[in-house]
């Protein structure tokens, strides 16, 4: 018969409980040790144990042995275990790959915005970052063009608590996009950008069923180009809608305009000194 032995750790030593949270698919979480963030991919069984993959919002994976208290949930530390069978998947994460807040209500709008050059921007940013953006209380708004941004930024009177960011299409060295934005100096107004000709291109080939997006020669409308390169009816609106039809998350965008929206919502939302 085994003789019972008393736990003399002091109480103040000791280790509080943690929930076990099921490492359900999608489930975002932070890496204590590393802070690295990001959704659950899959659980695997090793030799050293159980492993759990993370892909953060820019598509990068990190795999991590499921160790007790060793990840974060909203801030609080869980330990995670594997799912049972046919456990039901929740969604944790925005179509942007933010923490999902089941039930939030949308907050008044702020004095700040975030403009993009058409339409189809704007369509593309509410597909993506909507929930984050309803949430902090961000509105965007289109301009159909920046060639009068100097104007635009003067009429709209940025300060402090209004700061604006601007999204501008094919900002790169020497195009006419990069002067426009040069002459734009006001401290409470970011300008930053993509490389890609038109916001269609953010959206990576994969998601689209494509190879690759077609070079266009100089001189052409380029979304007509497009079109008839990859042999759709030349609609460019209805292509627009098919190309939409395919973005579901960040997953399916380009880095490169991933982090320039990311950029200007922390911009705007950001608390004044």
């Amino acid at each position: 018969m085994r003789s019972y032995q008393p736990d003399l750790t002091p109480p103040w030593k000791r280790s509080a409980p943690v929930p076990e949270v099921p490492a359900e698919p999608d489930l975002v979480v932070e890496e204590v040790a590393s802070g690295f963030c990001g959704a659950v991919i899959r659980c695997e069984k090793t030799a050293q144990g159980p492993t759990v993959t993370l892909e953060d919002r820019f598509g990068k994976h990190r795999v991590f042995p499921m160790e007790p208290r060793g990840f974060l949930l909203e801030g609080k530390v869980v330990t995670l275990v594997r799912p049972g069978p046919g456990g039901p998947a929740r969604p944790a994460r925005t179509a942007s790959g933010s923490v999902a807040v089941p039930g939030a209500r949308a907050r008044v709008a702020r004095a700040g915005r975030i403009y993009v050059e058409g339409r189809h921007d704007a369509e593309l940013v509410e597909r993506v970052w909507g929930d984050d953006l309803r949430i902090e209380g961000v509105v965007v708004e289109y301009l159909e063009g920046i060639d009068d941004l100097p104007a635009i930024v003067g009429e709209f009177g940025p300060g402090p608590d209004a700061r604006l960011g601007v999204l501008v299409d094919h900002l790169v060295a020497g195009s006419k996009e990069s002067r426009i934005a040069a002459r734009v100096s006001d401290p409470h107004v970011l300008v930053v950008g993509h490389p890609y000709i038109d916001v269609w291109e953010a959206v990576k080939p994969s998601s689209v069923g494509i190879g690759a997006w077609p070079v266009v020669p100089r001189g052409q409308d380029w979304k007509t180009g497009v079109c008839r390169a990859l042999g759709w009816p030349e609609n460019t609106g209805a292509a627009w809608q098919h190309i939409l039809s395919k973005v579901h998350s960040y997953k399916d965008l380009e880095p490169q305009l991933l982090g320039r929206v990311e950029e200007l919502i922390d911009f705007v939302t950001a608390v004044p000194d």
